[in-house]
Parts: C-alpha cells; sequence; structure tokens
C-alpha cells in the first residue's frame, strides 16, 4: 500500500512538472520566449533623434505593440560612434531581433550590413539610395525600407532668401561623412550655381570642431546653412552661439535645430515621421514585405522660425512668411 502511495505521488509530481513546461513555451504572445523582440538603435541624442525615437514608441503602442507586454523594445544610443553602432547591431542580430528599427543614414547603414534576413525599418533617412540601402525609393527590394526626411535645400534657400535678400555668399557647415549632409550639399551648390550665389564650404568630422569651423564661416558669409546633419544637431547650442553673436542668419534643416536657436527652415515634423517609421514597423511585423515597401516621403511640410533668434541678428522676418510659420523661439 505504501508503495503505492509512492507510486501515485511521483506520478502527481511528473504530470505537475509536465504541465508547468507546458504554460512555459506556451503561445500565447506573454511568455518571454514568443514576445516579440524589437532592436530600437539611435547614433546620437540630440532633439530631432529624440522626437522620432519617443514618437515610434508611443505609435507602436497605438499598433497594439507594447513594450514590456507583447513586446520588447531594446533602445540602444551609439553615441555618434561608428564602433558602437556595430556593436549593437551584432547584438541584435545574435539576440535573433525580429525586426530591427535604425534612426538616422548611419544607424541603418551599419543595421544593413549586419543583417540581410532581420526586416529593417529606418527613420530619418535623407537619401536611402545614395546612401546603398534601397535600389529604389518605390521598390526597396532588399529587407529593409523606412521614411526619409528629404527635404529640398532649394525650398530652404527660397526661405533664406525671403527673408535675408542680401545674400550673396551662403556658407556650409556639415559633417562630409554623412551622406545625407553631402547629398543635400551638393544640392545646394547647384541651386547656388542656377542663381548666382557663392559657396563656402566648413565640413567638419565631429563635434568638437563646430566652434572653429563656424567661426571660419562667420567672417566670410552672410548666411549659413546646415543640412539634418547630426553632428550639427547635436552641438546646435555651439554653432547657433557663434552666429547669433556675429549676426549672421543661420538657417537649418530641422524643426529643432531652429528651436536651438537657428534662424529659420522649411521641413518636416519629427514627431509626424517617428509615427509613420512605427506605423511600417507594424506592418512588417505584420507580415508585410520590405522588400516590396516604398520608401514614405513625408509631405507634411512648412516654416519654422525662430524669433528670438531674429531679434538678436537684428532680422525682421517679413509678414508672408510668419503667417504660415510656426515660431519655435518662444
Amino acid at each position: 500500500m505504501k508503495m503505492k502511495r509512492v507510486a501515485m505521488l511521483l506520478a502527481l509530481v511528473m504530470a505537475l512538472t509536465g504541465l508547468l513546461a507546458g504554460c512555459g513555451s506556451g503561445g500565447d504572445g506573454e511568455s518571454g520566449d514568443s514576445t516579440i523582440k524589437i532592436g530600437l538603435v539611435q547614433l546620437v541624442e540630440h532633439p530631432s533623434l529624440d522626437t522620432i525615437r519617443e514618437s515610434i514608441i508611443s505609435q507602436l503602442e497605438e499598433e497594439g505593440y507594447i513594450d514590456g507586454d507583447n513586446v520588447t523594445i531594446d533602445y540602444q544610443n551609439a553615441q555618434n560612434e561608428q564602433a558602437n553602432l556595430k556593436t549593437i547591431c551584432q547584438n541584435f542580430v545574435a539576440d535573433e531581433s525580429d525586426l530591427i528599427i535604425a534612426i538616422s543614414t548611419p544607424a541603418a547603414q551599419v543595421a544593413y550590413g549586419e543583417t540581410k534576413d532581420i526586416p529593417i525599418i529606418f527613420s530619418a533617412v535623407t537619401d536611402p539610395v545614395a546612401a546603398g540601402l534601397v535600389e529604389d525609393f518605390d521598390a526597396p527590394g532588399g529587407n529593409i525600407t523606412g521614411t526619409s526626411d528629404l527635404v529640398s535645400a532649394d525650398r530652404i534657400m527660397e526661405l533664406a532668401l525671403q527673408i535675408t535678400p542680401d545674400i550673396k555668399t551662403i556658407g556650409a557647415l556639415y559633417n562630409s561623412s554623412e551622406v545625407n549632409s553631402a547629398s543635400v550639399i551638393d544640392d545646394l551648390k547647384a541651386y547656388a550655381k542656377k542663381n548666382g550665389l557663392k559657396v563656402e564650404e566648413a565640413a567638419v568630422t565631429n563635434s568638437s570642431e563646430i566652434q572653429q569651423a563656424a567661426q571660419s564661416l562667420a567672417g566670410k558669409c552672410d548666411a549659413v546653412f546646415s543640412p539634418i546633419d547630426n553632428t550639427v544637431a547635436s552641438a546646435m547650442s555651439v554653432a547657433s552661439k557663434v552666429f547669433t553673436d556675429a549676426k549672421i542668419p543661420f538657417y537649418v534643416g530641422a524643426d529643432s535645430m531652429v528651436a536651438d536657436g537657428g534662424l529659420a527652415t522649411y521641413g518636416i515634423n519629427y514627431e509626424s515621421l517617428g509615427a509613420e517609421t512605427a506605423k511600417m514597423a507594424a506592418e512588417v511585423l505584420g507580415s508585410a514585405d520590405p522588400a516590396s515597401m516604398p520608401v514614405r516621403v513625408m509631405d507634411d511640410m512648412q516654416a519654422y522660425v525662430n524669433q528670438n533668434t531674429a531679434e538678436a541678428i537684428g532680422i525682421t522676418i517679413p509678414e508672408d512668411v510668419l503667417k504660415d510659420a510656426e515660431n519655435l523661439g518662444e
């Protein structure tokens, strides 16, 4: 009788063990093994990219993908270091992420270099064709697609000439190693050639060179332009102070750069860009193929101005600009 009771207890223990094991590997979307893993990599912290990241996470929740619930979002900031980007993306691949979201052109390039299998959605890539990420805006052709923050240098220069029509020499402050920046500066040069303007370049390789480069331009330009450049954006406090002190109009490529002291831009809303990126990510998580998903270029654009900067450099922004612009200098 005693042996029979022991056998029954052993059978009960084994049954419970099997039941618990089954619960731990279930497919209800709540277990650790079946939770969707998203690797989110950002090149560097600055307001534009931070806004995109926050908007991505918020919109993913709207789409039903909630961090810590049915998805795990592994957010990593590379601190503007190429080596960090590589390590981060290698870790995403080793961790068998279900999706990688890469914010900025350099982040997307490194992610794409590390995997041709895991789907990648990029955000804030100005020219993904020139960056070697997609074959065509309409038909990317690989495991990668996303959103572009492409803004015509022509449109920003037209705004600049509305505000400060006497520009003869325009400075170009940018990081020449950022493909997105170099592409826009090429457009700037083409515009300048057509319109009889001279371009003075000051290319940098890191943020520590910004002050000296800005000072060199302030002494020989009527105005300065920086595209959506991550190096310049991360050092806007330095650049904008140099140009404000010198009374030089500083036109920039992003709304956040205007908020950080630039005079004006004509550009996109980065919160909208992040939301659109998340919508594309949700489509891919729902089994859409990146190869056939067109890159989305934002068409929701407007002028942004900084009235505080205008006052500090002694410029009056025309009423026909102000009536349609958002003032970020409040």
